[in-house]
């Protein structure tokens, strides 16, 4: 068994784990003007991340955006994933290929996409025009953001969820709704509670994803909207401070592995008193 998977061990350590320790070891380094960077072994790039404020909001709103789109995500793909799920029809295949489709176009041709529909004269506010409404400023907003990343994100949630609730027996609900259940309680008692790793693991996805969006704030948020991943690009490209950068890649890392499982925990903790 341990020749089997050592040669899968042995490339997620050359393509990840080694990368991984040298970008640790350049955040390290301290930045100078004329030598770009300098060796040394400081913290006080992780101390200028995390106390900045200005880096302060970035991280508040990268964290607030992940939140988001990950409640719209789930709310959002209940329906159609267990419409999907339960599904027997002979389209249920092609339905399946047009929920996987969105994610065969790159997220900038997407996000030029949104762009045609929020700017302002774009078709979402033509439309409103017709009723006397707007124009609205809808491009370049946090809400275009959301927006934007919900829609990118969106299938991975829908098909997570319906490959779980496909495992769930239908007789158990039937058998709920037999006993006298509403609805709503078959859904919350007794397909919920059985669907939790399918909600876990598509919300755990959604809320990394999220977390690491570079393409939809970029073109959708405007330079008066930033998030953790276009600033680390900012300090790699623009401001040449790679050091810096390194420390702000170390900081978005850090911050969606432990928010990623406060999220699982607390969701689960729900999960397990809605079954109770």
């Amino acid at each position: 068994m341990a020749l089997l998977v050592f040669p899968a061990a042995l490339l997620v350590f050359v393509l990840l784990v080694l990368p991984m320790a040298g970008l640790f070891r350049m955040s390290l380094n301290h930045y100078s003007p004329m030598e770009m960077m300098t060796a040394a072994f400081s913290g006080k790039n992780y101390i200028a991340a995390l106390t900045d404020p200005y880096y302060q909001e970035i991280i508040l709103t990268t964290v607030g955006v992940a939140f988001l789109c990950m409640t719209l995500c789930l709310l959002l793909s209940l329906a159609p994933a267990y419409w999907l799920a339960r599904m027997q029809s002979r389209w249920k295949s092609v339905l399946i290929i047009l929920t996987l489709f969105p994610l065969l176009v790159g997220n900038v041709v997407r996000a030029a996409g949104w762009m045609a529909l929020l700017s302002t004269h774009g078709a979402i506010n033509a439309f409103l025009g017709m009723f006397g409404i707007g124009p609205l400023t809808l491009m370049y907003t946090p809400l275009a953001v959301v927006v934007g990343t919900t829609a990118v994100v969106l299938p991975y949630m829908i098909l997570t969820l319906s490959s779980v609730v496909e495992t769930v027996p239908r007789d158990t609900e039937e058998a709920a709704a037999n006993l006298g259940a509403t609805p709503l309680k078959v859904f919350f008692r007794v397909l919920l509670p059985q669907a939790a790793p399918g909600v876990l693991a598509g919300s755990m996805l959604v809320f990394i994803l999220s977390m690491n969006a570079y393409a939809t704030p970029v073109l959708l948020g405007g330079p008066g909207f930033t998030m953790l991943a276009p600033a680390v690009y900012d300090q790699f490209m623009t401001a040449g401070n790679w050091p810096f950068g390194a420390a702000l890649a170390f900081v978005l890392l850090a911050t969606t592995l432990i928010l990623t499982m406060a999220v699982s925990y607390g969701l689960s903790r729900s999960l397990k008193r809605r079954a109770g």
